[in-house]
């Protein structure tokens, strides 16, 4: 527990009304978009680096664990206060602090959301591409811990294909400023990618030099509807092999395709195994055009029984509703769902679905995949109720399999949710006992009280994948945001 001294010296650096710490208060920090719950001791919204500074050395000098947060959307379980603590929010951090078009780039602080971002710098035709789906929701800062990536990836590469220089609070209160405005560096360790994808576990990323790229004039988008899943991912291959790099190949499974039907009744084939929605986009009209019509000769050639090539932008924001409506969809079929990623070569991507389908046949539990068919990154989501007893367990046991399924297919166990708290007790399946060790060493280094964000990443001694996925659950009994 936190001394009331401990509390008062928080107000005194970010604010009486920026410290939270009553029960209702404290709930909205218990959780993030996972099912897990656990309340910190105290919650603080700093506005700024030195604030920020100040919140740890003062942690660091109690020896209290701090848990940086955005804006809760991780979906590994990552922002969960599991051993108390302070959750540090930096959503007050939001601004643009500059839109460098000579240099193409932008100076933003953490908390800026990652869709507003976007927004803002497209109206000054630049373009940044890293598009998580919770774009609307999700920090710019929390895109950086979790090396969040999104439909356009393909083409475009994920957050740490954008990041130029990183402003970073370390355990002890020090602030490191890396990298800068520019387009080339290899000077010393590339210290910022170390930090990109670390999950807050090394020290706090408070502000960010992001690469901008000119915006695309135009875009093309198709559906395609193919009655065998093996086909769908043949035509990935073939579209690839055309020379073609689309800016987005997303797939459906039949089961995706069915309950997003059933949910938004935008005349999807629902006979069909697969799905895949195809876009390019450039500068010529013409040629993005003829691009999309070879993507969708291709998919006919590899076996489509339906292409819809959209005519407009209303048509093509009707194509994009299949996708964007998946997480709505999968909400009302079940009452809760464990939304999973993995990554597994594009040519494993039909064995990979119909081990999910064994899976879910033999645990009892319906588990639709869908995900970026270009790059192999599946979104395998479980659906369940955590009412029933032994249903938790159930998906536990599931999701296990299918983290050894991508495994055994030469894949990994995250693409872009990160490992967190779910998958933390897989790690040295995926890596080996050395790449956990070495891991492990720089944790030491950059955080020898082991503050940062405790209990994720790294698999506890003795530690169970079970207890990894229900560890927080009594403490906040029957409450399910996630």
């Amino acid at each position: 527990m936190l001394t009331e001294a401990v509390i008062n010296e928080l107000r005194s650096i970010v604010g009486r009304e920026n410290v939270h710490a009553g029960p209702a208060e404290l709930v909205a920090y218990s959780f993030d978009a996972t099912f897990p719950q656990h309340p910190p001791d105290v919650a603080v919204t700093p506005a700024s680096t030195d604030e920020v500074s100040r919140i740890m050395k003062l942690a660091n000098r109690e020896r209290l664990p701090v848990i940086s947060r955005g804006a809760g959307t991780s979906l590994s379980g990552g922002v969960i206060p599991l051993t108390g603590g302070i959750v540090m929010a930096l959503t007050r951090m939001n601004r643009i602090l500059e839109i460098d078009h000579v240099n193409s780039c932008a100076l933003v602080e953490a908390g800026v959301i990652t869709g507003e971002f976007q927004t803002r710098v497209e109206k000054e035709g630049l373009f940044y591409p890293p598009d998580p789906s919770s774009l609307a929701q999700c920090t710019l800062g929390g895109n950086v811990a979790c090396c969040s990536g999104g439909p356009r990836c393909l083409k475009y590469g994920v957050t740490k294909d954008y990041v130029l220089g990183l402003t970073i609070v370390l355990a002890d209160g020090q602030v490191l400023e890396w990298g800068g405005k520019l387009m080339k560096n290899v000077t010393g360790y590339n210290l910022a990618q170390l930090f990109i994808g670390s999950e807050g576990t090394l020290g706090t990323v408070t502000q960010m030099i992001l690469r901008l790229v000119p915006l695309p004039k135009f875009r093309s988008t198709a559906a395609a509807f193919f009655p065998k899943l093996t086909d769908a991912t043949n035509a990935v291959v073939g579209i690839l092999s055309e020379g073609i790099l689309p800016a987005t190949l997303e797939i459906m499974d039949q089961l995706t395709i069915n309950v997003v039907e059933q949910y938004a009744q935008i005349g999807l084939l629902t006979d069909v195994e697969a799905l895949l929605i195809l876009e390019q986009d450039g500068n010529d009209q013409g040629a993005v055009q003829r691009e999309v019509e070879v993507m969708a000769e291709v998919c006919r050639r590899f076996g489509a029984s339906e292409v819809r090539v959209a005519k407009d932008a209303a048509e093509r924001d009707q194509l994009w509703r299949a996708r964007r409506s998946i997480s709505g969809a999968l909400g009302r079929y079940r009452p809760s769902k464990l939304g999973e990623d993995i990554v597994v070569p594009r040519g494993q991507i039909p064995a990979m679905v119909a081990r999910v389908k064994e899976i879910g046949q033999q645990h009892g539990l319906a588990i639709p995949v869908f995900g970026h068919a270009g790059d192999g990154n599946l979104h395998p989501n479980i659906l369940f109720d955590m009412r029933n007893p032994g249903e938790l367990e159930r998906v536990q046991a599931a999701a296990a399999d299918i983290f050894r399924a991508a495994l055994a297919l030469g894949g990994t166990l995250t693409g872009e949710h990160g490992i967190g708290t779910l998958k933390k007790e897989f790690l040295e399946e995926a890596l080996g006992p050395l790449g956990v060790q070495i891991m492990r060493d720089i944790k030491q280094a950059l955080d020898p009280k082991g503050l940062l964000n405790p209990g994720k990443m790294f698999p506890t001694p003795g530690g169970s994948a079970l207890e990894s996925f229900i560890t927080a659950l009594p403490t906040l009994e029957g409450m399910t945001p996630g």
